[in-house]
């Protein structure tokens, strides 16, 4: 039988969400080597910038240590583009997500902030291989961007994408919408629903959000699936170690 993997992946990791990851993240570990992907924001909000949280950045340094991946998060992850003038462009960035940095950037604009970002990374010694859109939403400037620049990889909701061509790789996960109760209801429904689906799913993703670990319902949610998976003897990986087999 070919090796099943599943992917854990920590979305919106920055100074300000770490406290909401930690007790999570420390259970995790308490479970044996599980490496993690983290998606690392820059400067969350426009308020805390990675350059200034030095504690912070020693944390993910001892996480590459440990064999984790630090990946591209958008840069600001906030929608600071002109307001949408369609119907469709509103209900993109102001009900499904009002995060969605790239979903309009221009070639050039979406290219600055991009190069902005790796340089980030290297300033600090991390190895970058992949970069993911907040809300998995990218404009076709950005995706012109991405194809000029020296990534590896990119992500939507059900693929990978290796780069520059945006080769499709399909990778199915699970994500919450835990902003209320109804919306955990939901999500809890769904996504067993979903899991039940992927058994025979080369890879599962798991897509972990900040919000998720502030409510019992969800935060148990995604330690018994991890647990599941990895009793069903699910290696955990990285997503570029992942990439790197296929």
């Amino acid at each position: 039988m070919p090796e099943q993997n599943l992917l854990l992946v920590l979305h919106d990791v920055a100074p300000q969400t770490w406290p909401d990851y930690q007790t999570f993240v420390e259970a995790v570990d308490a479970l044996g080597s599980i490496p993690m992907t983290w998606l690392v924001v820059p400067d969350f909000h426009k308020r805390n910038p990675l350059a200034c949280a030095t504690e912070f950045r020693h944390m993910l340094d001892r996480r590459l240590q440990r064999g984790d991946e630090l990946v591209l998060h958008g840069f600001y992850h906030l929608d600071d583009s002109p307001p949408p003038h369609s119907l469709k462009d509103y209900v993109m960035r102001r009900i499904y997500t009002h995060e969605g940095e790239f979903s309009t950037l221009d070639q050039a604009t979406a290219r600055q902030r991009l190069e902005d970002g790796i340089a980030l990374f290297q300033r600090f010694g991390w190895p970058l291989a992949g970069f993911v859109a907040p809300a998995w939403l990218m404009s076709l400037g950005t995706r012109q961007a991405l194809s000029t620049l020296p990534l590896a990889y990119t992500s939507g909701p059900r693929h990978l994408y290796r780069l520059p061509d945006f080769t499709p790789i399909a990778a199915p996960g699970l994500v919450w919408s835990a902003r209320s109760g109804w919306r955990r209801g939901l999500s809890k429904g769904v996504c067993n629903l979903q899991l039940s689906r992927m058994q025979e799913a080369a890879v599962i993703r798991l897509g972990l959000h900040p919000v998720d670990m502030r409510h019992d319902l969800s935060r148990r949610f995604w330690m018994q699936t991890l647990q599941q998976l990895l009793y069903q003897g699910r290696t955990p990986l990285t997503k570029s170690a992942w990439l790197a087999g296929r």
